[in-house]
């Protein structure tokens, strides 16, 4: 993308006034999309993206500009602007030689992005499409969206450090509405991997789109939730986000250092149940928030942020590690060269525990089981969450009955990880996600096993 030499002189220029510390991330990037909404083709796009950001860092503060100009000429021209952001005026001059550093990819693609025929999406969608509506005739409207990409990122900083990465992703969603006489429901299914096209021959595309559909028709005898305090059990997969918002962002570094964590000084400190392990890992192989290196080049990592319920640690950015002199744990991420990377969550999940997920619902007297959880709000500094029941189902004398109208679950993140009484042993992933956060979205996947907590106030509309 850019030569080595070329990176050596962008960065000599950059510390030519005196900056302590620059950095040059190159990126390119292919995005292709398609979607069909009843049964019409909506959207076929493709797109390329292709520039770098410099950052140039002088004490506590940081100067960045960024470029779609990959010239050296354009690069160094980036670069004098990030310094002087940083810091005007004269100071040394300080070379810099870079070391190549490879790092393994997690996950072997075998069919790129760019060799995918606009076709062969149109193909997909429309199978999808006729399996979602063969479902039943309650189905009113199905909405299908597919899509691949493909980032190739050149990291080089002023420590030395050259390095790459190429990531691929390739997803597939169906939404189906139902619609009857207590009005209209809504099902969904998403999958996602860090692959390529041969996501599709992994998967019954048919059987897929199905489970949407029959999730939809199934809410449509659905009751209302019911309202108060209750015990709830969440499923395994899709209720990893509960987590990944109610304390994963409340352990990134750079919110704990701002005051606006609940976490902030409680390492060491038992914050949770005894039977909660909590990791964010960015090496799991093919899972949405997987890659070789984080955005500020660092090797993902995997990193055990709660064990046995006390907090062994917190995400950092590179920044954060190299003035504190400990490992970089990967957490460094960005949405795009044009904009500065800060501490994010890769792969955030609760481990597995010993107890089978049936026995689980057989202990539940009376409560609420969440096969799938929506999206969801955090105050950091408090830890109050609230997140939308998207499928839902009531638990009576330890069976699963009646299906739920959607409502809320609400609680408070802290108080949740305390009050977890039960782990099962079926651990999965959850669905591919965005992770929103200051403006900038981040591809991130989570995941649990089937857990009960001992109480959470459910939202609903039922007395």
């Amino acid at each position: 993308m850019i030569e080595q030499p070329v990176l050596e002189r962008v960065l000599h220029t950059a510390l030519s006034t005196g900056g302590d510390f620059a950095e040059v991330f190159a990126e390119d990037r292919q995005n292709g999309n398609g979607m069909l909404d009843d049964g019409r083709v909506e959207q076929l796009t493709s797109g390329r993206d292709r520039g770098a950001g410099i950052r140039v860092v002088v004490g506590d503060t940081t100067g960045f500009a960024h470029t779609a100009d990959l010239s050296e000429n354009g690069l160094r021209t980036a670069a004098t602007a990030a310094s002087a952001a940083a810091r005007e005026g004269g100071g040394g001059v300080r070379e810099v030689a870079l070391t190549r550093t490879d790092v393994p990819s997690p996950n072997d693609v075998q069919v790129l992005p760019e060799d995918v025929a606009k076709g062969d999406q149109v193909e997909i969608l429309r199978r999808a499409d006729a399996a979602a509506r063969a479902a039943g005739g309650e189905i009113s409207q199905v909405t299908a969206s597919i899509g691949a990409g493909r980032k190739r990122v050149l990291i080089a900083n002023s420590d030395g450090l050259l390095t790459s990465d190429d990531q691929v992703r390739t997803f597939l969603s169906v939404n189906a509405v139902a619609t009857g006489d207590s009005g209209m429901q809504t099902g969904r299914k998403t999958i996602g991997h860090t692959i390529g096209w041969e996501l599709f021959d992994r998967i019954d595309i048919e059987d897929f789109a199905g489970e949407a559909a029959q999730q939809a028709i199934t809410k449509l005898r659905a009751r209302p939730a019911p309202s108060g305090e209750l015990p709830v059990v969440i499923g395994a997969g899709s209720g990893g986000v509960l987590f990944h918002e109610a304390c994963g962002h409340g352990l990134e570094k750079d919110l704990v250092d701002k005051g606006a964590s609940v976490y902030a000084g409680k390492v060491g400190e038992q914050v949770a149940s005894p039977l909660v392990t909590l990791v964010d890992d960015g090496t799991i192989g093919e899972e949405w928030g997987a890659f070789a290196v984080d955005d500020e080049g660092s090797p993902a990592r995997r990193n055990v942020l709660i064990e046995n319920g006390v907090l062994t640690d917190y995400m950092w950015d590179f920044l954060r590690n190299r003035k504190e002199g400990r490992p970089n744990s990967g957490n460094g991420r960005r949405q795009s060269y044009k904009h500065l990377p800060m501490v994010r969550m890769t792969n955030t999940f609760l481990e597995a525990g010993d107890t089978d997920p049936d026995d689980i619902i057989a202990g539940t007297e009376r409560g609420v089981y969440v096969a799938k959880l929506g999206g969801g709000q955090v105050n950091t500094a408090s830890g109050d969450f609230v997140f939308g029941m998207v499928e839902a189902y009531l638990i009576e004398d330890g069976e699963i009955t009646e299906p739920l109208r959607e409502g809320n679950l609400i609680g408070n993140g802290p108080q949740c990880l305390r009050d977890i009484e039960v782990i099962g042993n079926d651990f999965a992933f959850g669905g591919p996600g965005t992770c929103g956060k200051d403006g900038q979205g981040v591809p991130v996947g989570d995941g649990c096993p089937t857990l009960r907590v001992s109480q959470l106030t459910i939202g609903g509309t039922a007395a």
